[in-house]
């Protein structure tokens, strides 16, 4: 697979920074997305990239946080076409140079996608844990807003979770005031006291019962709200739901998940889709509290 050749945005220096008057940004709304690929192994054993593409085509987000995207041993040769990816969705992936292998496209299988935005930094980090895990930190800006994205894939043990969320904390929150979104492959499905987020529960609306999840795995039957996309108290986070095409139920064992992100010029009051109650299509599965980890 080759790498993309695709040339990077930087960020001039901010108004504040020239002297300039700071005028802040418009409200606007952008498409999150999620999506454990699987390598690009499907529920027929076979992996098919452009099949993965296709999808993420489907899916029609801004922001994608992608888990899986590289082989897990060997040269960790990333399983994706990003120059065909870009082709056909216009969607880049974050650019940071220490990469576990020289053909890998992601961090321990992490990547994030993004169009239409600036990027400021990006963070890669190794989270503790019994399983070799980590996350992407990027900071952004879109339509002039400041905005942290965080792509995870957390481990399948509830203790390693509980130190990963506990690293992540501290990611979460900068000192410029941005809001941070978490996406990913967190392998919880829980909320409440129970679940191994809890260490995220004080800036972003993670274990709450009125936290937005909707089940994603397994594809042919989602039962467990694995995959999430987390707000916090800067940010209005609505419409979240499953994306539940014939082709996206075979090109993986997860389902994507997308959801709408509204951010607000500054100082203006919180909306109430970040708490809101889920909608029928986004409440936690009835049975996911008794189901085995996946």
């Amino acid at each position: 697979m080759q790498q993309a050749n695709i040339a990077y945005q930087t960020l001039a220096p901010a108004p504040a920074e020239t002297g300039a008057p700071m005028s802040q940004p418009a409200p606007h709304d952008l498409i999150l997305g999620s999506y454990n690929l699987h390598k690009a192994v499907g529920r027929d054993m076979r992996r098919d990239p452009e099949r993965t593409i296709a999808v993420i085509r489907e899916i029609g987000a801004d922001i994608v946080a992608l888990q899986e995207v590289d082989r897990r041993f060997g040269d960790r040769r990333g399983v994706l076409d990003l120059d065909a990816l870009h082709a056909a969705t216009g969607l880049q992936p974050v650019p940071f140079a220490d990469k576990l292998g020289r053909l890998a496209h992601g961090w321990h299988g992490n990547l994030l996608l993004f169009r239409n935005a600036e990027v400021e930094r990006v963070l890669p980090i190794t989270l503790p844990g019994l399983e070799p895990r980590g996350a992407l930190v990027a900071d952004l800006r879109v339509a002039g807003h400041p905005l942290r994205v965080i792509g995870a894939h957390l481990g399948l043990l509830k203790q390693s979770r509980l130190l990963q969320a506990q690293r992540l904390a501290e990611e979460i929150g900068a000192e410029d005031g941005r809001p941070t979104i978490v996406m990913g492959d967190l392998n919880e499905w829980r909320i409440g006291p129970r679940c191994s987020l809890m260490p995220l529960r004080k800036r972003l609306w993670a274990v709450k019962s009125t936290a937005l999840s909707v089940p994603s795995f397994p594809a042919q039957m989602p039962v467990l709200a694995l995959d999430r996309i987390i707000g916090c108290r800067q940010s209005t986070i609505t419409d979240l739901a499953r994306h539940e095409s014939d082709l996206a139920v075979m090109a993986s064992d997860h389902l994507p998940i997308r959801a709408r992100l509204h951010l607000r010029a500054a100082g203006s009051a919180p909306g109430a889709g970040s708490g809101a109650q889920p909608g029928p299509e986004s409440r936690p599965g009835s049975g996911a509290e008794s189901g085995a980890e996946a």
